[in-house]
């Protein structure tokens, strides 16, 4: 659901043509395998943000879409406090890529931000057809969006240079994948064209 109120029935004050998604980048990364993640989200956060404050300025919303972790009775704000006061070692990626009061978010309990989550909603409440797909990692969870959104007919866009995996190996190999089978646009995040994919098909 939306993290501020609006009719859901009307048309969205911020509608648009596209959206960006910020895929579990908040997170304190506090497992296996986040020491190693962790020197690679830095750079792509400050890219991501860039890409944000971008994409806010050409009137593209950005929706947040996370993992709940396991925790049935946690909210997405709860989460983002977690990772800001409790000294996590995901404390600066989530510094560098804050949520703005008025952004969406949605909580994914698996990998896809579509499997059991309003974002096909709110999509269609925004009347957004094309996604810019940023975040962690890329051959999972990043890899598993951009494939149920192919499957909605939607047009996904993933920059690489704001696309992390743990094996780095790995993640090149899902954004080949992503480009040869989801018809996945690569283009560079500095590169996009944000005020034409703002505007209607």
């Amino acid at each position: 659901m939306p993290s501020h109120n609006h009719d859901l029935h009307g048309n969205a004050p911020d509608s648009a043509a596209a959206a960006l998604l910020v895929i579990d980048m908040i997170n304190d990364l506090e497992f296996e395998g986040g020491d190693v993640l962790l020197p690679q989200l830095l750079p792509a956060a400050e890219r991501i943000a860039a890409l944000k404050a971008r994409a806010r300025k050409a009137g593209i919303p950005v929706i947040y879409a996370n993992d709940n972790f396991g925790r049935w009775r946690s909210d997405f704000r709860e989460g983002v406090e977690h990772c800001l006061r409790d000294g996590v070692r995901g404390q600066p990626v989530v510094e560098a890529l804050r949520p703005a009061e008025d952004d969406y978010f949605v909580l994914k309990p698996k990998h896809s931000a579509f499997f059991a989550t309003t974002l096909d909603t709110l999509l269609r409440y925004l009347g957004a057809r094309r996604l810019i797909l940023t975040g962690t990692t890329g051959d999972l969870c990043v890899l598993f969006t951009a494939s149920d959104a192919f499957m909605r007919d939607l047009h996904v866009h993933v920059p690489p240079d704001c696309v992390v995996s743990i094996s780095p190996d790995h993640n090149q190999q899902a954004l080949e994948y992503m480009e040869r089978a989801l018809d996945a646009d690569l283009t560079l995040s500095t590169e996009l064209d944000l005020e034409r994919l703002a505007r209607p098909e």
